[in-house]
C-alpha cells in the first residue's frame, strides 16, 4: 500500500502501539507491559469473545521495520511485521504487512475465524486500507450513513452486550 505521508511520520504512529485501535478494527486494545517492548493485545474474537494476546518486538529498524511476536503463554500464537520504504516518484511510504498465527483450535479455529471475518490474514489489507485513509485524511471513510451503524461500532455494541449477559448469568 501507498500511503503520501513521509516515512518517518508513519512509522513513529505504527510504533506507538496504542494508536493502532484507532484503524485495527478487531483490537480492542494495546496496553505496555513495562518498558522492554512487551505489549498485550485484546483482540476482538468470533461469537463475542476477546482474547489477549501479549507480545514482544522481536526487531526493530528505525523508520523501517516493526517485527513482534507473541510469548509463551498467549492465547494466540502469532508474529508479524510491518515495513516502510519510499515510494518511487516521491510518492510517500510504502507500506507492507505480514501477520502469521496459529489459532486456538487449529484449523476449526481458522475456518471459524474466517467465518466471522476476524481471520487476520483478510483483516490486515483491510486495516492498511483504513490506515492509508486515516494518515491521508485524518479520518476513516465508512459507508454508514450513521456513526451508530459503523462495522467497528456495531462489533463493540455486540461485545458489550455479550459480556453483560455472561455477567448477568455468573
Amino acid at each position: 500500500m501507498t500511503i503520501a505521508r513521509p516515512r518517518g511520520e508513519l512509522f513513529a504512529f505504527w510504533r506507538h502501539f496504542a494508536n493502532l485501535p484507532q484503524f485495527m478494527e478487531n483490537v480492542e486494545r494495546i496496553q505496555p507491559v513495562g518498558s522492554d517492548g512487551h505489549n498485550v493485545w485484546t483482540m476482538r474474537a468470533p461469537a463475542g469473545q476477546t482474547v489477549d494476546i501479549e507480545t514482544v518486538i522481536a526487531r526493530e529498524e528505525p523508520g523501517e521495520l516493526i517485527a513482534w511476536r507473541s510469548v509463551d503463554g498467549s492465547d494466540i500464537d502469532t508474529e508479524g511485521r510491518v515495513t516502510f520504504s519510499d515510494a518511487p516518484g516521491s510518492r510517500g511510504t510504502r507500506v507492507s504487512v505480514r501477520i502469521a498465527y496459529k489459532p486456538p483450535a487449529g484449523e476449526l479455529g481458522r475456518v471459524v475465524a474466517k467465518l466471522y471475518g476476524r481471520e487476520p490474514e483478510i483483516q490486515a489489507r483491510h486495516d492498511l486500507r483504513r490506515f492509508k485513509m486515516l494518515m491521508e485524511t485524518g479520518e476513516i471513510a465508512t459507508s454508514a450513513r450513521r456513526r451508530d451503524k459503523t462495522r467497528a461500532v456495531q462489533q463493540a455494541n455486540e461485545h458489550q452486550k455479550t459480556t453483560s449477559q455472561t455477567e448477568e448469568h455468573a
